[in-house]
């Protein structure tokens, strides 16, 4: 029996990934935040229902897979009620209506959970300790779905670009073209994800929980392989664009203050996802030489 989704923010960068790594004989609905606003209980009722009786009604195994995200970081500090609605209260809702017609949820989360002081890689059971208004709606959110439907799985992931959307690679090309040397942090560690690969792990996870093969944690990081600073990201970027790396400058985050703090260290760690039987999400650097041959950029691979 083939899978059946429903991805709400589903026009963001992963919603978009997740339609595209759907297996052929499978169906994904993806409806954006304004045709699907996760905050609206009414709204959030009606849709799961529905979906759950068409794709049962068409032989196929439903799952929903949540990529509706508040994601303004800094804005979120003096937003944070609209945040936690759309971060926590949403999902929880979904979860509600998850529970009550048996579709399993799968809610994505993001690294900001921790306090970014740790030494190697967080694993799911680290303590967290979120130091901005966007990590603790993430974290309520995770605490409220996990508690409201024995179901539902969080998946945490960091430093995520795609095609769809803006995100930091777009914006380093970007200025490769603006600028003569572009100056970037190399004081925050973290693993870059490239939303097709988390998409297509998201889908293989999928598959497994609803085949009623369920991972031993709930919790799950999925990341590219690696590790690696802002600052060599960017030289990354740099060399895929046949630029000079040598135009990237290397600086502190006290540089640039923001809002909202980043984390310093947001690495996590692969080994739930490698026991839970998923495969691995591939290395950083190889997922991001395949992006941008795969038109990450707006070219066309050669």
């Amino acid at each position: 029996m083939a899978l059946a989704l429903l991805v709400p923010g589903g026009r963001g960068q992963l919603g978009h990934d997740l339609v595209a790594a759907t297996p052929l004989d499978g169906l994904a609905h993806a409806p954006s935040s304004a045709e699907l606003d996760i905050t609206d209980a009414g709204c959030v009722a009606d849709a799961v229902a529905g979906f759950a009786a068409s794709a049962r009604d068409a032989g196929l195994r439903p799952v929903v897979v949540n990529s509706a995200a508040y994601t303004a970081v800094d804005r979120a500090e003096t937003d944070e009620d609209r945040a936690f609605a759309v971060n926590a209260l949403g999902p929880e809702l979904l979860a509600v209506e998850c529970a009550r017609h048996d579709v399993p949820l799968l809610h994505v989360s993001t690294d900001y959970v921790f306090p970014g002081d740790a030494t190697r890689p967080y694993e799911p059971s680290d303590a967290t300790g979120p130091r901005s208004a966007y990590g603790r709606t993430k974290l309520a959110g995770e605490e409220k779905v996990l508690a409201a439907w024995r179901r539902s799985w969080v998946v945490r992931t960091a430093w995520a670009y795609g095609a769809s959307g803006g995100n930091f690679v777009k914006t380093m090309a970007r200025l490769e073209k603006d600028r003569d040397t572009v100056s970037v942090v190399d004081d925050q560690r973290g693993s870059p994800t490239w939303t097709r690969d988390l998409a297509t792990g998201l889908v293989e996870l999928a598959d497994l929980v609803t085949s009623r093969r369920e991972p031993q944690g709930r919790v799950l990081h999925g990341t590219g392989g690696g590790e690696t600073t802002w600052y060599d990201f960017t030289r990354a970027i740099f060399e895929e664009l046949g630029a000079d790396p040598a135009r990237v400058r290397p600086c502190p985050s006290t540089e640039y203050p923001r809002p909202a703090p980043r984390p310093a260290y947001s690495v996590l760690s692969g080994a739930s996802w490698e026991r839970a039987g998923l495969t691995p999400l591939r290395p950083w650097r190889d997922a991001l030489s395949a992006a941008v041959g795969a038109g990450l950029l707006g070219t066309a691979a050669t």
